[in-house]
């Protein structure tokens, strides 16, 4: 099988490198960092504010987080269907089955996303699609890490896996900060596109305060 491959966005150069010893930061890494931080944010979000009198002023902190969570969550599953979709599909056996089958893990966790945009901490709404979503992105997860990179991993040489770590790394400085559930997930598309709707989903983050709370 040819594992040659050509992206748009020109080519990487040298692979991406780690703060310490001049490990090269591969695709695996780059998602599991993101999976870590995800998994962070599930864990402090799955706590809840505490009842009683306290709650309410500890609720604006709860909105920052779904805030983030929002824009992490956003930012990663974007790249993901430039880059990590397109080569699973591309190199793996059976790999538009996992592909299609994750993308729409993806497509429900977007569609919870942007539910939560609209309502507030603490609200029964609100937290009953958090929940939801949380269960949801715990399984996905799993998915990806226990039958997706298995599967792939051992059809990328140690250039493709860096190279793909480093051009995602670098998607990820003009990604989308919000859901888009509704957008094309065609990768060509999504690359060409993801410059602007992150720019307009800064813009609106800015002039709405979104991440001023």
């Amino acid at each position: 099988m040819n594992t040659r491959r050509r992206f748009g966005g020109g080519a990487t150069g040298n692979a991406q490198k780690g703060g310490t010893g001049g490990a090269v930061i591969d695709l695996f890494d780059v998602l599991a960092r993101d999976h870590e931080l995800v998994r962070a944010l599930l864990r402090e979000l799955e706590a809840g504010p505490p009842a009683g009198a306290g709650r309410r002023r500890l609720l604006p902190a709860r909105k920052r987080q779904v805030d983030r969570l929002i824009t992490e969550e956003s930012g990663h599953e974007a790249v993901e269907g430039q880059y990590f979709w397109p080569e699973v599909r591309r190199v793996v056996p059976d790999g538009s089955d996992l592909a299609d089958r994750g993308m729409a893990q993806e497509r429900v966790a977007r569609f919870l996303l942007d539910e939560l945009l609209a309502f507030q901490p603490g609200e029964a709404a609100h937290e009953e699609m958090l929940a939801g979503f949380l269960n949801t992105a715990r399984e996905h997860l799993k998915y990806e890490e226990h039958q997706v990179w298995p599967a792939l991993r051992p059809r990328l040489s140690r250039e493709e896996a860096a190279d793909l770590g480093a051009r995602i790394i670098r998607a990820k400085t003009w990604a989308p900060t919000r859901p888009h559930p509704r957008s094309s997930m065609r990768p060509a598309l999504l690359r060409a596109t993801a410059p602007l709707v992150g720019a307009t989903d800064r813009f609106r983050d800015a002039v709405s305060g979104r991440h001023r709370h």
